[in-house]
């Protein structure tokens, strides 16, 4: 899942990026207001992590400007000042989460999965398709019961197949879900990742089809041919 981390303390910024992206997010990561409401109008993210105080533009004159353009990403609120007033501007604007410095890094990426499941209408931390079952916190994948081998990259498409709950998502905007800004991204890459997938769910009974116009569709096949029954 592909995150933006407004954050203006360089070393805070480097240490929380780090730590996200060792959790299995894309992160990307901007310094300054102006800089972080730019890249809200042209980006699409599953959860931002806002600091307030920010220089050129503070945090939540970019909170009312996103959710003013009727953009309802998940925003979890990240500053030093912990005040009851700051709190309630905050929520008022439509922030969904607040987490006040210092904090643990357990409880930001616990609290971060959780906005992005809430976000995908998934209370529970378990999201099944049929016998595939998405553990959320443990950001793991069993099928039939048996853990299912995967790599970061094919983990992380399953987990935005899974969570979308039936779905459709074209080969552009999976991309954007997976890729941070910097990253260098080939073509093919979704493509190659969804051919592994396959292979890996073949002869059970979770499919990704390929919707002409749509784009991937993770779905529990319903057509199964029944058993043969056995002959005396």
């Amino acid at each position: 899942m592909r995150i933006l981390l407004v954050e203006d303390n360089p070393s805070l910024a480097k240490s929380l990026s780090e730590a996200l992206t060792q959790a299995n997010f894309a992160v990307d990561c901007m310094h300054d207001g102006e800089a972080a409401d730019h890249v809200l109008r042209t980006q699409e993210y599953s959860l931002v992590i806002l600091d307030l105080g920010l220089p050129r533009l503070d945090g939540l004159e970019i909170l009312r400007r996103l959710r003013a353009r009727r953009n309802r990403v998940p925003v979890l609120i990240l500053t030093a000042h912990g005040s009851l007033e700051d709190r309630v501007k905050g929520l008022n604007l439509g922030a969904d989460d607040y987490l006040s410095k210092p904090f643990e890094l357990d409880e930001l990426e616990a609290r971060a999965r959780a906005l992005i499941r809430r976000s995908q209408h998934h209370e529970s931390a378990d999201v099944t398709c049929g016998p595939l079952v998405f553990d959320g916190v443990e950001r793991s994948f069993r099928l039939d019961g048996e853990l299912l081998a995967l790599t970061k990259r094919e983990r992380a498409v399953l987990e935005v197949l899974i969570l979308r709950g039936g779905r459709a998502i074209n080969k552009e905007a999976l991309s954007e879900k997976l890729f941070g800004i910097d990253e260098s991204v080939n073509p093919d890459a979704i493509e190659i990742y969804v051919y592994r997938l396959r292979k890996k769910l073949e002869g059970s009974r979770v499919a990704i089809v390929t919707l002409r116009g749509l784009g991937y569709l993770l779905e529990e096949k319903t057509d199964l041919a029944p058993p043969v029954p056995s002959v005396d």
